[in-house]
Parts: C-alpha cells; structure tokens; sequence
C-alpha cells in the first residue's frame, strides 16, 4: 500500500527531500505563496513549528504559482522572502504544482486518497500526513494555522506516534 513515504520533493535549495526521511513525524504539507492575501498565514504555521517540532510535527511549504501567478519569484527569492518576512525555519520545497494533470505526485496520491477535500483550491491548503506515513485529513486555504480544530487534530496525531 502506498503512502507518504513513497513520495520525494526536491529541498528548496535544490536537494533531494524524500519523506521517507521524516518516518515516525506527523508532516503538515501545505501549498504557499508570497503574494496571496493568506500569506501571512506563515507566521501562523512557523508559530504551530515552533511548538510542535520537538514533539514531531514538521510543517513542508510548497511554494506553487498555479494560483493566479502569486508565486512568481525564484526559489532564492521565495526562501529569503519567507526567512527576512516571517522568520521562516520549517522546510520548503521547490516550486510545485499541486493540482491538475501536472501536480506533483504526492498531490495527485492524496486527492485519490482523501477526495475533493485534499484538492487545493487556493494557496494556503493543508494536509496532515499521519506518523505512520497515512493520511489523517485536509483543511482548506482559509482554515488558519492556529485554528482550534486543526492544532487539535495535530495534537491528536502527535499522541499516535509510535513510542
């Protein structure tokens, strides 16, 4: 059976990223961009990071210009933007799509794993992959990173970890 370990994302500095390595951590995949009216959602999520890293959780943000052309910088451009910005640490990705006939494959798995709601319709969509490399569940663009309901299903999936 197929699942997050399978798939692999290329760092923003250009390197190899196979989730594989991230095995026992609960991954928050979301879809970013520097120019979008929720990307100061980034503060959000690198504050969720922060306080979560040590119990297992690692935020990925895919930078993706598939939304109206708001990801148009370089990879250097967008990784000294989120780091100067928001103060950025958890990891980035290349720029990616993540919908339609050339999304990456980890997108294209998740959408016929998790239906509709893991199908980005804006910047800022989120997917919570499970330690066990499983998904857990979506949650769209507008859904805060410091909504109740979406720390509390991290929370729920960190206590799963395998000890």
């Amino acid at each position: 059976m197929t699942n997050a370990y399978d798939f692999s994302f290329t760092t923003i500095d250009g390197l190899p990223m196979p989730l594989s390595d991230l095995k026992g951590k609960a991954i928050l995949v979301v879809n970013t961009a520097s120019k979008c009216g929720l990307t100061p959602q980034y503060e959000g999520l690198e504050t969720l990071y922060s306080k979560y890293k040590d119990q297992g959780l690692v935020v990925l943000g895919v930078p993706c210009n598939q939304f109206m052309g708001q990801e148009p910088g370089s990879e250097a451009d967008i990784k000294t933007f989120c780091e100067t910005r928001f103060g950025v640490d958890f990891p980035l990705t290349s720029k990616a799509d993540v919908k339609g006939g050339t999304a990456h494959p980890f997108y294209k798995w998740a959408l016929d794993v998790l239906g509709e709601t893991a199908d980005p319709t804006w910047n800022f969509h989120k997917i919570l992959v499970g330690t066990d490399g499983d998904l857990v569940t979506a949650f769209g663009p507008r859904t805060d990173p410091l909504d109740t309901d979406l720390v509390k299903t991290v929370e729920t999936t960190l206590s799963h970890a395998k000890g």
